[in-house]
């Protein structure tokens, strides 16, 4: 599914605070690095480049379940859930990896900017059809 992309990795000891678990700025740093990889792996940066666009997160939400843990695998999936206009909205799920319980859960909103103007500038159908599945939200795990 092209609309999907979903991968695992252990938790770094960097991420881990001072109360002994993965501090919530991390959340927010994997949700965008699955953001950008997935982007990666569909052909966006190609595209973006000729357009001479670049994007740019508006709102991002997360909503923190329970904390991840030192030793943890975790399991990152991201979606593109719409796409309208200047406006693509993207979905996350992390997970550990060893039983599924969910860790957090959040949305970006990203504007698609035009980088000579700084302003932003409309998402053409070649971006949107990188995401062939359509705005539907896959099935949860």
């Amino acid at each position: 599914m092209r609309n999907l992309l979903e991968y695992e990795f252990d938790v770094p000891p960097e991420s881990i605070d001072a109360n002994g678990h993965v501090n919530n700025v991390e959340y927010v740093r994997w949700m965008q690095d699955a953001g950008v990889r997935h982007h990666e792996v569909v052909g966006g940066p190609p595209l973006l480049a000729a357009l001479a666009a670049t994007w740019v997160a508006r709102e991002t939400t997360v909503r923190y379940l329970r904390p991840a843990m030192p030793g943890d695998r975790v399991r990152v999936r991201t979606w593109v859930a719409q796409s309208r206009r200047v406006l693509s909205t993207r979905h996350y799920e992390i997970r550990r990896a060893v039983d599924g319980v969910p860790l957090a859960t959040g949305h970006t909103d990203w504007v698609l900017i035009d980088v000579a103007t700084g302003r932003p500038k409309s998402i053409p159908p070649e971006i949107v059809a990188l995401f062939a599945d359509g705005d539907a939200e896959p099935g949860q795990s």
